[in-house]
């Protein structure tokens, strides 16, 4: 099977310097979930027509499985495909898709292929109001004899409701010879693909139609606004498939998922959150309101509190973290560690049944299981130029207030009083202090304040 993927277009209503088919929507372009619905089908050849934006569309999609073909100057979508043509291998089918319907589901284009067996095949939809789209029109045996485009068609066609999607398949064969007679002589002055459906009439090849479970599959994007929406319906249709699986929410509505998420039994996700990357959260996680989680996996029965960011990092099981906590790149997390509110990690390995709980910054380190670090701990790890590591070794205890000027080790069982400034190794299992001398005076009164 050969796949052709229509992404010339410029855009016009989309206001943006961003080519059309490389508008975002749940976290990759419009046309990148068409290709990868395509690459579900396995075609021989996998071909995107591309016009505007063209090296921004090539540089952004290039693969090896893609094939290129440059529209320029865009006379229509019957000229699209010919610019395709040279790509087309074998006397199988060739589907025909559009970079700006990003969520058909290959279940549906299936179907379509199924009826394209030595037949022309049209995905066709009924809509309550089909104003814009070319009309279906059936004879009296309710056979297709042709597709009419709206600017083109009469009073009685345009009270027609069934409407081409511009999806459709067909025998590699004859698409060629159809794509030859192709006429420009219509209100556009383009080369419709859709005359193609009157001419397969004309051999007497059958002309075939499938249906879409679902509406949402096939309506296109032309503007933000209907971006906008066609945002809410993917996010939608994720929130429902994760519940399915047995994921409980707050609310399905205040949700976005912008990549994969993948999640365990019995899941709990508050409204608001993000998910970015791939996020995997484990058997009963709890993730609490207005979090952000970016490339991560979350271990079973951690409980993410309220407004807590998480990049590209791993959690153990059990854990505790935020509210208004930030794990960094880097950052892995035994089981049942507490990390608190307004602490930052980053690139830090933290064992397991250790506590920062409180404003703390812990970056390029070791810490050891059983570790409590206080309130007000820095990792003094940058000098202006290079990094360096803090090693905190299992069971030490950091006071509130510490400042660990890396390079730095803290032996095992450790303690560091409050208020220390440690710039040499700590040993083990032993009380360290760095204080100033600390000075009371008699008949000292506070200043008052200055009357006006």
């Amino acid at each position: 099977m050969n796949i052709i993927i229509l992404a010339a277009g410029q855009g016009k209503r989309m206001h943006s310097n961003l080519p059309k088919v490389l508008q975002p929507l749940a976290g990759k372009a419009l046309v990148s979930h068409v290709i990868d619905t395509a690459r579900q089908l396995s075609p021989q050849t996998l071909c995107l027509v591309y016009g505007h934006g063209g090296d921004a569309v090539r540089t952004t999609l290039d693969a090896p499985d893609l094939a290129w073909a440059l529209q320029e100057p865009q006379l229509g979508t019957g000229h699209a495909v010919q610019q395709a043509l040279p790509h087309l291998k074998g006397d199988g089918t060739t589907l025909i898709l559009y970079g700006d319907v990003p969520l058909i589901k290959t279940e549906t284009l299936k179907r379509l292929v199924h009826a394209a067996q030595d037949a022309l095949a049209v995905l066709t939809v009924e809509l309550v109001d089909p104003s814009g789209y070319g009309r279906i029109v059936r004879n009296a045996a309710g056979r297709v004899v042709r597709i009419v485009e709206q600017k083109d068609s009469n009073a009685e066609e345009r009270c027609i409701r069934e409407i081409n999607t511009g999806i459709m398949a067909m025998p590699t064969s004859r698409l060629g010879e159809w794509l030859g007679r192709l006429s420009n002589d219509n209100a556009q002055q383009e080369y419709y693909l859709t005359d193609i459906v009157g001419m397969a009439v004309e051999d007497g090849l059958p002309i075939r139609t499938a249906n879409p479970e679902n509406e949402w599959e096939v309506l296109g994007v032309n503007s933000k606004v209907q971006l906008a929406e066609l945002e809410r319906v993917a996010q939608r249709w994720t929130a429902e498939r994760l519940m399915e699986q047995g994921v409980r929410m707050a609310d399905p509505a205040r949700f976005d998922v912008r990549g994969e998420l993948v999640c365990g039994r019995d899941v709990f996700i508050d409204v608001n959150c993000v998910f970015e990357g791939k996020v995997v959260l484990d058997e009963a996680v709890e993730v609490g309101p207005n979090c952000v989680l970016k490339n991560a996996r979350i271990g079973a029965g951690t409980r993410l509190a309220a407004f807590t960011h998480i990049e590209d990092a791993l959690v153990g099981p059990d854990g505790m973290i935020g509210p208004f906590a930030r794990l960094r790149p880097g950052t892995e997390l035994g089981a049942d560690v507490h990390i608190g509110n307004f602490v930052e990690i980053k690139k830090t390995k933290i064992g397991a049944h250790s506590k920062a709980n409180h404003l703390a910054y812990i970056g390029d380190a070791i810490i050891g299981s059983r570790v409590n670090v206080g309130a007000g701990t820095i990792t003094c790890n940058y000098d202006g130029t290079n990094k360096f590591q803090t090693i905190i070794e299992d069971d030490a205890f950091i006071g509130s207030d510490t400042q660990l000027v890396a390079p730095v080790t803290v032996g095992r069982g450790a303690t560091l009083g409050a208020g220390t400034t440690l710039t040499r190794d700590a040993p083990p299992d032993t009380l360290t202090l760095s204080r100033a001398q600390q000075i009371s005076k008699t008949g000292w009164t506070r200043p008052e304040k200055i009357r006006k």
